[in-house]
């Protein structure tokens, strides 16, 4: 459905993915950026180069270390993610329709719990999660 709901944006699910995370902490290192999307530094390199192409971010030499790349969304790459929201969030309420807040809250409980369990098995940690708003944040 995601790529449904980008391709007349022209952006891919990975782009979106990293255009999402930095609309989020605009101007991270790189290094920084490929370890939190969990990338290997050469495929965010690439996607980031491809972003870097259609005026979307900008790689800017850290003021501190000139040796660390941070990456910028540009005017475009902001006013992109403002689209994909609002398209985005029309396919949710598409997705959603029929489904009241309580089952909506409980369906968010149980697949948590369900996340968290594959975490546990996985090894992985158990993650807090606040009390938020169902498809309050698209991205």
């Amino acid at each position: 459905m995601t790529d449904r709901v980008l391709k007349p944006l022209n952006v891919t699910r990975s782009q979106w993915w990293v255009l999402a995370f930095l609309s989020r902490r605009d101007g991270m290192p790189q290094v920084a950026l490929a370890e939190e999307l969990d990338l290997g530094k050469v495929a965010l390199g690439g996607l980031i180069d491809r972003l870097e192409a259609n005026g979307l971010v900008e790689r800017r030499a850290d003021q501190t270390d000139r040796r660390v790349k941070r990456v910028f969304l540009t005017k475009v790459g902001t006013k992109l993610i403002k689209d994909i929201r609002n398209s985005v969030a029309g396919a949710e309420e598409d997705i959603l329709r029929g489904i009241d807040e309580a089952e909506l809250q409980v369906m968010v409980k149980a697949l948590r719990a369900m996340k968290e369990n594959l975490l546990e098995l996985l090894g992985g940690e158990r993650v807090e999660h606040d009390e938020e708003e169902v498809g309050a944040d698209a991205s």
